[in-house]
């Protein structure tokens, strides 16, 4: 373990409130392992210690990332995917490679999903468009968190009226899924899509509504004006 790292779980561990802990265990349906910190400490935390990093080439601070992501600890995953995105204007289309087996290894609950696949990968698609076709096999996956990876990948993407087409496919794929974190994955994908392309994002809706889990669509239309969502959400 480097020096840096050993530093901040001792700074972790030393912030740690057994309060919190337990508050952020009542967020999570599964087991995670928190050390009890609030957000903005660990913001501070990631923060402090990046600038004390005295190489910030990528490959060093990937290599750093990786043992924060292996101790399975959520605030050091966060670190990890703070520290990942610093260094975003250095990714090249390798990194999505890593970024995969990051998310299939350590991915394992919604809130490292979206931190990480949010910025990270979003922006990682922005700069390279081609691998969308990436999210689509990740879509396809038995894994839950991969299922949603694909669909909270395009929320920063989304917010910027782009790749809609990619979205609506995306969102077929996972259409029926049963589980509701993907579920919510992808009706959140629609409702961000859906502030740039809310006629295209409603009629999406509209045509699918029979069949569409409630909690997706309900997700899906949340942003759209009180006379469109009482028609999508009519039984008829």
């Amino acid at each position: 373990m480097s020096e840096i790292v050993k530093q901040i779980k001792e700074e972790l561990v030393r912030n740690s409130d057994e309060k919190t802990r337990k508050q952020g265990e009542y967020f999570f349906k599964e087991n995670v392992k928190i050390h009890g910190l609030k957000s903005a400490q660990v913001e501070q935390i990631s923060r402090a210690y990046f600038s004390k990093l005295p190489d910030k080439s990528k490959s060093t601070v990937f290599s750093h990332c990786e043992i924060l992501f292996k101790s399975g600890f959520l605030e050091e995953a966060g670190i990890a995917c703070m520290w990942s995105y610093n260094v975003r204007k250095q990714y090249t289309p390798g990194d999505f490679k890593l970024f995969e087996d990051w998310v299939s290894r350590y991915v394992t609950n919604w809130a490292i999903c979206d931190t990480f696949c949010n910025h990270n990968v979003g922006t990682f698609i922005m700069m390279y468009p081609s691998y969308l076709k990436n999210l689509k096999k990740w879509a396809l996956s038995s894994v839950r968190w991969m299922k949603r990876a694909s669909a909270v990948s395009l929320i920063v993407p989304a917010r910027k009226g782009m790749f809609l087409d990619e979205i609506f496919k995306i969102a077929d794929i996972l259409h029926s899924d049963p589980d509701d974190m993907v579920q919510k994955g992808y009706g959140w994908m629609l409702k961000t899509a859906s502030q740039a392309h809310q006629e295209e994002v409603f009629s999406y809706v509209m045509k699918r509504k029979k069949t569409m889990p409630r909690t997706a669509l309900r997700y899906a239309i949340e942003k759209m004006p009180a006379e469109l969502k009482s028609k999508a959400m009519a039984k008829e």
